[in-house]
């Protein structure tokens, strides 16, 4: 089976980025990143990509009247490159109804909540705010509302007594290195499959047991 096609969405160091170039680096990873846009030209993650290998864009947003021709040129610069799934890691530009529509469960995104609790911005703070026992991180095909869409993959991770935000955060990015690549590959494999606003994976493992916070 031919190998999906990624086409890698950034705006800045593109650490999650980085997860993906190391799963598609692995033997017998089913997909391989075929372009690598930026709306910010200079930031790390087009680094990343160049020491890859990988092709980069820069579609800067600034160089466009509207939000519509903007998402034009990204969709040519997608299209151009032939690619077939594309992710959103750490892309700093809310997107159109039409082209979230263009590419629909196509288009995947890693939110750092367990969604859809803490949809948008500061979730870590939020998340100590409320008191929750759990946070954690979501892969999700991407819908027009903010944060929506069917759930792919999530980790959790238990909020400490002493976190502050930045220690939590930290927790749960190491788990979006290790679902981002994760979920792509079960796309990539075939397994997911959308009914209705619900993700089905074919073949799918559940763990054993719950975790309880706190143990005691």
């Amino acid at each position: 089976m031919a190998r999906k096609r990624l086409a890698v969405l950034i705006s800045g160091r593109g650490s999650n980025l980085q997860s993906l170039i190391d799963a598609c680096a692995a033997p017998g990873y089913p997909a391989e990143i075929v372009v690598v846009l930026a709306n910010v030209a200079g930031v790390q993650g087009l680094a990343r990509a160049e020491q890859a290998g990988i092709p980069t864009v820069v579609v800067s947003h600034k160089d466009f009247a509207g939000r519509e021709d903007f998402e034009d040129a990204v969709h040519a610069a997608i299209a151009a490159a032939q690619a077939d799934l594309v992710c959103l890691a750490g892309f700093m530009r809310i997107l159109t109804d039409g082209f979230i529509k263009r590419w629909h469960n196509r288009l995947i995104n890693i939110h750092p909540s367990l969604l859809p609790a803490f949809r948008g911005l500061h979730t870590h703070e939020r998340a100590l705010e409320a008191g929750v026992r759990f946070a954690g991180c979501t892969v999700h095909f991407v819908r027009p509302a903010m944060d929506d869409g069917p759930i792919i993959v999530q980790a959790a991770v238990p909020i400490r007594p002493d976190d502050d935000a930045d220690a939590l955060a930290a927790r749960v990015l190491e788990q979006e290195h290790r679902i981002y690549p994760l979920a792509v590959r079960l796309i990539a494999e075939g397994r997911v499959r959308v009914v209705g606003e619900r993700v089905l994976i074919d073949g799918a493992r559940v763990p054993d047991g719950a975790l309880i916070n706190p143990a005691g």
